[in-house]
């Protein structure tokens, strides 16, 4: 069974602001802090959502290909393995009272 690779780009001025690529497709998330900054999501990608450590974490393709859609969930374990919270239940809905579900 083949297992993707990926790394995370970090902002040194911003430590809610991850980006996670895969190695080997064009897969990138962008990672926000939802607790420390707004977010607003794109119509056009997909969002997913994840609590550790009392915090919630909104997670946002850039640009997406269809190809790399059903590597999204495996993208966001594995950036909870590395934040070091791998129990982080993953959330198709905006928890947040009064969102809209992003589609």
């Amino acid at each position: 069974m083949d297992y993707n690779v990926y790394l995370l780009a970090t902002d040194p001025n911003n430590a809610c602001r991850d980006v996670i690529h895969s190695r080997d497709t064009s897969l990138k998330i962008r990672v926000f802090c939802v607790n420390k900054e707004p977010f607003n999501a794109n119509a056009n990608e997909i969002q997913l959502f994840g609590y550790a450590n009392g915090k919630l974490y909104a997670f946002e393709t850039i640009d997406i290909k269809a190809e790399d859609a059903l590597d999204v969930v495996g993208a966001i374990q594995w950036y909870a393995e590395y934040i070091e919270f791998p129990e982080m239940e993953i959330l198709p809905e905006d928890p947040r009272p009064g969102q809209n579900i992003a589609m």
